[in-house]
């Protein structure tokens, strides 16, 4: 506050302005520190102040900001703002950072970058350092391996040299993915859409055969049922071992408190997930055990306002999926259907996008908050060797029954018996598992059975010399087997656009993936042939016109098979089955994922994390989080034997099942 104002009696509008900007100040002050402001205090923290009295608060809340300031600039980058909006932000970023160091005495730690360990006073040897040599960069074609003229329309980087920028070329180059001004919240283009279409038409008439039915219920929660499960986890948090992660799962909602400018009589949630939405109805429809089963099924989007930073398809704080919503007389029968909607994700990772999965349940630490287990697919992206969520499906016993008092009749005894339920969800995740998985140097590399085009018919040897009657005919002839293939259920499109050459078309239908090019030119028509490029392998085939519409479908089933088969093998080569904790660490830098015996213990689970995470003078950019576990698969690579130890050195607890641990997303 200006002193000066007050002294020098300006008018009352000056004084306002001043004393409300000091209140401003106060108000951030008791933010940051958790304490009211009082004249005469002292900016550092005292070293006798109890330990974790005002330093954590402090450090809680700027860790919050950092990380949300820090997508503000990612988001301004990737979206290529002006130089001077990028710096406006990157200053208030580093203004943070420096508080954050002032509270702590420490500097902010990078994104997965292991907490700060305490080092021994050891003098360090001085290694003479060889300068690598440096190397300049250009764009490459992933075939030819040399150097290839950089243009707007091809990927300007390797995806081996940096995947979160190759990522963000495929996704936007490929014409997936628009990026959007609220962080975390992307527009899906029609050619991301058509694969969600893809996914969501073969799964609801999968579940439709098990008589589930969809609905709809609204995107709003009110505040007083948030509060009731809230309260319940407090009440029963004896009983109910997750309320841990549930609330953390409630902490991320996201709340509408106006009206225009008016403030709302209660706040009101948009729904991080439904149970709270839906089961109140549950139990006003179910009253006897003839109103079971219920099985409902919603395609709708959920927020979740998570901190972390995100990523188009895989981590958004927007996303759409399916959630099943199912209850059960007999836990039996839920037990059943948790396994069964487990098998249909399998088979829309495998046979839809070609991408091989591990079936297995989640630790007692990794499972779902609310559930008595949760079955899940996962997948694995050597590129970052990491693991990857696939889709979950979770028996939620009679956990939220209880808290909604969903109950029925026992025909037999008369009594009130809660209800089994079971809950089961798959996201747009898919997507971008499906464009780390196979997508390559060139773009996107589309699984035939969810590309919205399959067969993309490109004229070409059109020249100058070329007659009108040649260029009718090949246009003709483009025109029938465009034709004989959609009556075969071909996915086809011409390309017949006169302002693009042959060559821009062919590496623009290479980006966005399309699983078979055709060429055909005046030699082509005159020979009764046409030429077939594999997007997945870049081969030419020459083949008759008069076999066009059986080879290329059984091309498509190649490619298919190829692409699967590929991935399989990924999988397989950096999947390692390790018994010795001291191979444990380097195996994981070697973006690998281990098979280990685990006792299951989530204190256990939390040592391997730790104890896997590399300290702050790893490699710089090197990957540094520590291991977690992915799921205990359903398929075990040997039995436990009594000789067999818990991976983790200071485990004395027997092991009970291998587990797949890897770094994650």
């Amino acid at each position: 506050m200006n002193l000066c104002t007050v002294a020098a009696k300006a008018d009352k509008a000056a004084v306002d302005a001043e004393v409300k900007q000091l209140l401003k100040l106060k108000e951030e002050f008791k933010a940051v520190t958790n304490t009211e402001w009082k004249p005469g205090m002292k900016p550092s923290v005292s070293a006798d102040s109890p330990a974790g009295a005002s330093g954590d608060a402090s450090k809680d809340v700027l860790v919050v900001k950092v990380n949300e300031q820090g997508n503000v600039v990612r988001d301004l980058k990737a979206k290529k703002a002006g130089k001077e909006e990028i710096d406006a932000a990157v200053k208030t970023l580093l203004e943070l950072k420096a508080q954050y160091k002032s509270v702590t005495g420490e500097d902010f730690p990078a994104p997965g970058k292991a907490p700060t360990k305490p080092k021994e006073n050891k003098p360090k040897e001085k290694v003479a350092k060889q300068k690598p040599a440096q190397k300049e960069k250009s764009p490459v074609d992933a075939t030819q391996g040399g150097p290839k003229k950089q243009t707007r329309l091809g990927l300007e980087v390797r995806k081996e040299d940096s995947l979160s920028d190759w990522y963000s070329q495929v996704i936007t180059k490929g014409e997936m993915i628009e990026y959007y001004d609220v962080s975390g919240c992307y527009i899906f283009r029609p050619w991301s859409y058509a694969i969600w279409e893809a996914i969501k038409d073969w799964f609801d008439a999968e579940i439709k055969k098990l008589d589930v039915q969809n609905c709809y219920f609204p995107i709003f929660v009110s505040k007083s049922v948030l509060e009731k499960e809230k309260t319940h986890i407090a009440d029963f948090a004896p009983e109910f071992h997750w309320n841990e992660r549930r609330f953390l799962l409630l902490l991320q909602v996201a709340w509408v408190t106006k009206s225009g400018d008016s403030d709302l009589a209660e706040p009101i949630a948009v729904r991080p997930t439904s149970e709270t939405v839906m089961y109140p109805a549950y139990a006003k429809w179910i009253q006897s055990y003839r109103d079971l089963p219920i099985k409902l099924n919603q395609w709708n989007n959920v927020v979740r306002w998570e901190f972390k930073h995100p990523q188009p398809f895989l981590r958004t704080r927007e996303f759409l999926w399916q959630e099943g919503h199912s209850a059960y007389a007999l836990k039996e029968e839920a037990d059943v259907e948790v396994k069964t909607i487990l098998d249909l994700y399998g088979q829309i990772y495998e046979d839809l996008l070609a991408i091989p999965v591990i079936k297995g349940r989640k630790t007692e630490k990794e499972k779902f908050a609310g559930g008595d287990y949760t079955l899940t697919v996962e997948a694995f992206v050597s590129a970052s060797g990491r693991g990857i969520q696939g889709a979950t499906s979770h028996h939620l016993g009679q956990n939220f029954s209880k808290m909604f008092d969903i109950v029925y009749e026992d025909p037999e005894t008369q009594e009130k018996q809660f209800v089994f339920q079971n809950s089961w969800g798959i996201t747009t995740r898919t997507i971008g598992v499906m464009i780390m998985v196979h997508a390559d140097n060139k773009g996107l590399v589309l699984p035939p059975k969810v590309a919205s085009v399959q067969v993309v018919i490109v004229p070409c040897g059109i020249t100058a010399s070329l007659s009108e009657d040649g260029k009718k005919k090949l246009q003709e002839y483009c025109d029938s087997v465009e034709s004989d293939l959609k009556e075969a259920g071909v996915k086809v499109r011409g390309d017949y656009r006169q302002n693009y050459s042959p060559g821009w078309k062919f590496n623009h239908w290479e980006l966005k993936g399309v699983p078979i090019r055709m060429e055909i030119g005046p030699v082509d028509v005159e020979k009764n042939q046409f030429v077939a490029v594999r997007r997945d392998t870049g081969e030419k085939i020459i083949e008759k016109r008069s076999a066009a519409t059986g080879y290329v479908k059984q091309l498509l089933k190649d490619i298919q098979s190829n692409l699967f088969n590929k991935a399989l093998a990924d999988l397989s080569a950096n999947q390692v089955t390790l018994t010795d904790w001291a191979q444990f660490a380097g195996t994981l830098d070697q973006k690998k994922i281990i098979l280990a015996p685990f006792c299951g213990e989530s204190d256990c689970e939390d040592k391997i994390k730790t104890d896997s995470t590399r300290d702050e003078d790893a490699e710089p950019g090197a990957p540094s989080m520590g291991a977690k576990s992915l799921c205990i698969p359903l398929d075990q690579p040997a039995p436990i034997s009594s000789s067999d130890r818990c991976i983790h050195p200071d485990c004395k607890n027997s092991p009970k099942f291998y587990t797949l641990f890897g770094r994650s997303y």
